[in-house]
Parts: C-alpha cells; sequence; structure tokens
C-alpha cells in the first residue's frame, strides 16, 4: 500500500520530492518517503516509472476525493496538493492516517499495533482529519447523496495529534431511501465532480459546494 502510494506520487512528483513522514514513539517509526524508486519499489521488481514521459510532471491535474478515498489514496493527495502539483476537488477524505504493524505471535497467529502516524510533506496529520479539498464539491449539485462514515466516527479512534479533530458540519441529514436517488456514472456526463474539475482545467468557474450541502438535499 505504501509503496504504491509513493509510487503514485513520484510519477508526478521531481525525484527526491518528499512523498509522506511517519513518526511514532520509537525511533524505528521516524521515517521520510521520497519521490526516488529506493522507497517506491519492492525487492527485485523492475522500476516501472523509467520509461515514463517528463509530460507527466508538468501537466494540469486535479485529483478526485471524497470520504471513500483513504489511506494510500490520501497520501496521494496529501502530497500532491502540499507541493502544489494538483489541485484537490471533492469533499473530505476518511482520515485513515495511521500505521499498523504486525508482530508474529506463536501458533500462527499475530498481534498488529498502530506505531505511528502518517504526515504530509507540510506536516499535517492525516488521522482522523483526512485532506481537505481546495474546492468543495459534492456528489451533486444538490449535496452528497449519503452521509459517509469517516475514521472520526468511529468508535475508541486514534486522535489527530497536530490539530482539532474534524466534525461532521451541523445540520447534515441522512441521504433519501436509496430507491429514489440515482446512483451516480462516474465518467458519466452528469457526473457532477468530474465535470468541475474539468470546468478547473478549461479555466471556466467552478460550481464549489457549500458546507450545508454535504447531504443530497434533493434540490
Amino acid at each position: 500500500m505504501l509503496n504504491a502510494a509513493i509510487g503514485v506520487s513520484a510519477a508526478f512528483l521531481p525525484k527526491n520530492a518528499v512523498v509522506v513522514t511517519t513518526d511514532g514513539r520509537t525511533s524505528d517509526s521516524k521515517r521520510e518517503l521520497v519521490a526516488r524508486s529506493e522507497d517506491y519499489l519492492l525487492s527485485r521488481e523492475s522500476d516501472y516509472l523509467r520509461e515514463l514521459s517528463e509530460l507527466a510532471k508538468s501537466v494540469p491535474m486535479v485529483v478526485l476525493v471524497n470520504a471513500g478515498s483513504a489511506s494510500a489514496s490520501e497520501i496521494v493527495a496529501g502530497a500532491l496538493q502540499d507541493h502544489q502539483r494538483a489541485v484537490v476537488m471533492g469533499t473530505q477524505t476518511f482520515g485513515k492516517g495511521s500505521v499498523q504493524t504486525i508482530l508474529p505471535l506463536k501458533n500462527n497467529t499475530a498481534i498488529k499495533l498502530t506505531t505511528a502516524r502518517y504526515y504530509t510533506p507540510k506536516g499535517r496529520s492525516i488521522q482522523a482529519k483526512g485532506i481537505e479539498p481546495d474546492f468543495l464539491v459534492t456528489d451533486t449539485p444538490g449535496g452528497d447523496l449519503v452521509a459517509r462514515i469517516r475514521e472520526v466516527d468511529l468508535t475508541q479512534h486514534l486522535s489527530n495529534d497536530r490539530e482539532s479533530e474534524f466534525k461532521a458540519k451541523e445540520g447534515e441529514t441522512l441521504a433519501p431511501e436509496q430507491e429514489s436517488i440515482k446512483p451516480i456514472v462516474f465518467g458519466a456526463e452528469d457526473d457532477h465532480q468530474l465535470n468541475q474539475a474539468l470546468n478547473h482545467l478549461k479555466g471556466k468557474p467552478v460550481q464549489v459546494s457549500k458546507p450545508q450541502e454535504t447531504a443530497f438535499s434533493g434540490k
């Protein structure tokens, strides 16, 4: 997961640009991972970015995110945003920014421990906060189709250690019954978020959503 996030980020960032850092209580949990093959390749794996065109480093980009964007995708979005390589558009991401370490035990068992947190290149903690989009754009012009659960909504979640935790906006409501909602077909002509991303790339105005439109209003 982490190697893939670094590899995707490295495709669009300058060589050796910081992608993500980790920090925890022990010295071995403090790491800085950068856009270089040593950090994104697995052992014996050939460099799949070697033949990538240099245009990838400069082509205009919009990264679309929502509450379903978690972990690796948040690392990529945060890295591209911090380096001002891409505009992030959509809604607040999930907020899965913790590092788990698996310790083998006897009898084919193991224990998974949370040992560190992920931080963006500018030092922002992802845990229980997620990535805030540059442009708030919901699923539809009237709001999100469903009220999505984020890390901060989970019982006994690991807190964010660098700023107050993100809380759902007051006034959010559950969506209507699913049968009454037309499901989104990603990439279709009526894909609202994609259309706003295209507007931005074409230099046209982006239809930014209001914070209270985070749940579908039917308007």
